[in-house]
This record gives C-alpha cells, sequence and structure tokens, in this order.
C-alpha cells in the first residue's frame, strides 16, 4: 500500500523553500511507493509542476490584518478538510504560516513534520519587525509555534545552526529534530546552463559579478551595490547581473542610480550592453546566467539554507559568501565550527567567507564602512587572481556533489 504524502506551502514562487520543495517532490516520485500531494495557499505557481494531486486553496495575500486573519480562517477549513478526504499519513510544511495550519490540522494517525528553513530567531527580530503590521504577525506565528510545536512528530532543519537556534528558541526536545540539507539537481543544472542567453549574452562579454535571490532586506544587497561602486574605480569594464525580484526594488535601483552607476531594469530600459549593474527579474532559469560569471557574489544577513550558494557552486563558478547565520559556513567551510563567525577574510575551503554586515539600509551619500572596503578589496583580489578563481571553481564543484539530490533523497526516505 503506498504511504500519501502531502507537502503544504503559501505557493510556488520564487523562492529557496519552493525550489527545495520542487526537488524534494520531484526527487520522491521517482519512487513507485509514494502517493504525493502538494496544496498551495495560494494560486502562484513559478515553477514548472505536474498538475496531478496539485490542489489550491486560492486565497490571496493581504497586508490587512482583518482580511489576513479572515484567509487564515479560510486556509483552516480547507486544509482540515482536505486531510479528511485524502487521509494524508505524513504532512509535511514548509515556512511558518503554512507550519501552523498543518499544526492546527493535525488528524488522528497522522504524522506532522515542519521543514525549518530560516535562522527562526533572526528572521522573526528582523522580518516581521518593520511594521506594525509585521510585529503583530511575529507575535502570532512565534506565539503559535510555542505553543503547538510539540505535536509535530519531527521538524527537519536545514543546517546545524538552524537545528540548534530552533531547539534553543522554542525549547523544543532534540529527538524531535533532525537536519537534512536542500538537495540540488546537478544534472539539471548542468543541462540548463548550457541554454543561450540570446541578446543577454553580449553583457558577459566583459568580467561579471553576478547574485540571485530575492530582493529582500536578508538578502542585503545593497552592500554589493555599494562595494561594486568601488570596485568600478578599480576595474571600469566590471559589470554586476542581479537576479530576483522583491519589494526592495526601487529602493535598490534608486542606491545603484545615485552611486552614478548606470542601471539597466528587465522591465523599464530598452537593452544594451552599455550599463554597469542589471537588474533581470526573476529567471525561471538563472543558471544560464551565473555560469558565465566570474564570481558568484552573496551578502546575505541570514539564511536557512542558502539554494543560491550551492546552485552557483554546481554552475563551476567560485563563490564568495557572508558568512551569516546560518548556511555558508556549513557549505563552504565544513570541517570548522558551525556556530563560529568571522571577524575577517577566510579563505576557506570551498569558497570565501567574509564578516557579515549589519542590517541598517544605507544610501549613496553615506561614507563607506570597513566592510565593504573588505568586500570590494577580497572580490577585486580574486578577479584578478585567475589560479584561485579555478581552484575555487574546481572545488566548489567537488563539494556540491554532497548536495546531489539522489543522495538528499535517501535521507528524505529514511525518515519518511
Amino acid at each position: 500500500m503506498n504511504k500519501k504524502i502531502m507537502f503544504i506551502i503559501p505557493n510556488l514562487t520564487g523562492g529557496g523553500a519552493e525550489r527545495a520543495l520542487v526537488n524534494i517532490y520531484e526527487g520522491l516520485r521517482n519512487y513507485k511507493n509514494y502517493e504525493l500531494f502538494i496544496v498551495l495557499l495560494q494560486n502562484l505557481k513559478n515553477y514548472e509542476i505536474s498538475d496531478e494531486n496539485l490542489i489550491i486553496i486560492d486565497t490571496p495575500g493581504s497586508k490587512n490584518l482583518l482580511l489576513k486573519l479572515k484567509n487564515f480562517i479560510k486556509r483552516l477549513y480547507s486544509l482540515y478538510s482536505i486531510k479528511k478526504r485524502i487521509k494524508p499519513d505524513i504532512c509535511i510544511s514548509f515556512l511558518e504560516s503554512a507550519d501552523a495550519l498543518n499544526l492546527l490540522t493535525k488528524q488522528r494517525n497522522q504524522k506532522i513534520i515542519l521543514s525549518i528553513r530560516s535562522y527562526m530567531s533572526k528572521l522573526f527580530k528582523e522580518d516581521y519587525s518593520k511594521s506594525i503590521f509585521k510585529y503583530l504577525l511575529r507575535i502570532i506565528y512565534s506565539s503559535t509555534y510555542k505553543v503547538l510545536v510539540n505535536r509535530a512528530d519531527l521538524i527537519i532543519c536545514v543546517s546545524r545552526a538552524v537545528a540548534d537556534d530552533f531547539r534553543s528558541f522554542y525549547n523544543v526536545d532534540n529527538n524531535k529534530i533532525k537536519v537534512i540539507y536542500n538537495p540540488i539537481q546537478i544534472d539539471v543544472i548542468e543541462e540548463l546552463k548550457q541554454e543561450p542567453l540570446n541578446e543577454y549574452e553580449t553583457i558577459f562579454e566583459q568580467p561579471v559579478l553576478i547574485t540571485s535571490g530575492r530582493l529582500t532586506k536578508a538578502k542585503g544587497h545593497w552592500y554589493l551595490i555599494r562595494a561594486f561602486k568601488l570596485l568600478k574605480e578599480k576595474s571600469q569594464k566590471l559589470k554586476l547581473v542581479i537576479l530576483g525580484k522583491g519589494e526592495l526594488k526601487d529602493y535598490l535601483i534608486e542606491l545603484s542610480e545615485n552611486l552614478g552607476l548606470k542601471t539597466f531594469v528587465w522591465d523599464r530600459n530598452i537593452f544594451s550592453n552599455n550599463y554597469d549593474v542589471y537588474f533581470l527579474g526573476f529567471q525561471k532559469n538563472p543558471f544560464k546566467f551565473i555560469s558565465k560569471a566570474k564570481v558568484f557574489v552573496f551578502t546575505s544577513l541570514w539564511e536557512g539554507f542558502p539554494n543560491a550558494l550551492v546552485e552557483a557552486m554546481a554552475c563551476n563558478v567560485p563563490v564568495i559568501s557572508t558568512d551569516c547565520k546560518s548556511g555558508p559556513r556549513e557549505i563552504l567551510a565544513p570541517t570548522t565550527n558551525y556556530s563560529y563567525q568571522t571577524n575577517k577574510p577566510e579563505f576557506s575551503e570551498y569558497g570565501i567567507l567574509l564578516p557579515v554586515f549589519n542590517s541598517i539600509f544605507k544610501y549613496a551619500d553615506e561614507p563607506y564602512i570597513d566592510e565593504e572596503k573588505v568586500f570590494a578589496d577580497i572580490l577585486y583580489s580574486l578577479l584578478e587572481n585567475e589560479k584561485l578563481r579555478q581552484s575555487y571553481a574546481h572545488k566548489a564543484k567537488e563539494r556540491v556533489e554532497d548536495f546531489r539530490i539522489e543522495t538528499i533523497i535517501k535521507e528524505w526516505r529514511e525518515t519518511l
């Protein structure tokens, strides 16, 4: 008899949690002893996925607290009804709102798994504190977790640092926590990176730095743009490509332009290869861009497990990253103490780790801070050192094998 497994997530737009779910879902589909379902709380999909056994609770997101509460009640009732009808053996939820709903709708003989993908204490402190509305959500979600979390049968964390943080933040029984890293479809990436760039090909006639991720506070893109401005003083031909969409789009574009950088925006400008910074928006295939860059740059302020970093390594590109909580150290320096954070440049085994920035927004007329200057200096050194770049590119390809989907799916199967 097949085991029924239900995945629950707010939507399938272009984020790390969404990509991880799709990878896990596709990996498990290769085995005949599972019957898989995906429940979306919103009718939003950027990933191509089979509509077979895809269930959509079509409740749009809202910034109005009353509408959000109304949507939550509708989702709660709908999910309970869906579970009652399908009778899944295991329900696995991704992201905070889906976790709360999964826990509240737990039914008899049903196992609940939470997939924890963020450094929760940092997430709630930073991302859920920027408005009264977000602060109220922080209270609701955090309180719900503390009350309900022990109803979960298992909590799968995407890094060891995330596991430690979650354990201490919610005082969870250590026996309920397991660490499974995100899977990467290396063979798929290898194929997708061969696709042509068409008009964008000319960008890469010059040396390019690239990054990929939502334009949100957590990614710290403004530090990258300011460090890039410093780099342009030494390397006039250098270009910066930013892949992703998000709420900080206007702020980041304004910052780039105020720094005197000629800035291309995917939904605004006519393309040419004469720009300094290219905002190319969400790309279904980021790998064809990343694979042609000189260096992948990651300036995150906090993470869970940064898919984009590992995927860049799978593209055979050297990486440089902040040593944020959590993930980069476990990926790039796996033999070191994962709870340590560097305060100086660290040329680790599989990439370069740099001190994490603070989370204060910066503007064009503000003096450069030491961390930005160091970031620019190390980037310039890496760009000028072909031997070092090739060494890190080779080591990146070696390290990424540890996250191959076939290996990670074995861990999921043993768990399920």
